[in-house]
């Protein structure tokens, strides 16, 4: 997806990273669902993020969209912070621009349902 000069990148999570970020999260006390991670990934393929340094996973995201108008944020883990402080930066930039594109969208349907059904007037 991203590849700064600096070594960090962020890409989709292959189905290894998914099960990494789920150990991390375990790891923190939190409490994933035993499938969880299987039915959102299935929903949204794409809404899972991992962010490498020098090809080592370094943190995660997900952001999984369903519908057109929501969306779960969940995953978000950085290791080793605070040198981890550009990192979560990068990161959040990819989720951001992925909110972009669904906002532009959101304002497309707003517009198009606004004149759904109005019809110019004829000339007089």
């Amino acid at each position: 997806m991203s590849a700064p000069a600096d070594g960090f990148r962020v890409d989709v999570m292959a189905e290894a990273d998914v099960a990494l970020a789920v150990d991390w999260a375990a790891a923190e006390g939190w409490n994933p669902g035993l499938s969880d991670a299987a039915c959102f990934r299935a929903a949204d393929p794409g809404g899972f993020l991992v962010g490498r340094l020098d090809g080592v996973p370094v943190a995660t995201i997900s952001v999984v969209r369903y519908g057109t108008s929501f969306a779960f944020l969940g995953l978000y883990i950085v290791v080793q912070l605070p040198q981890a402080a550009g990192w979560v930066l990068g990161t959040f930039l990819a989720i951001e621009l992925i909110f972009q594109g669904w906002a532009y969208v959101a304002l497309a349907r707003a517009i198009r349902s606004t004149f759904d059904g109005v019809h110019p007037r004829p000339a007089a």
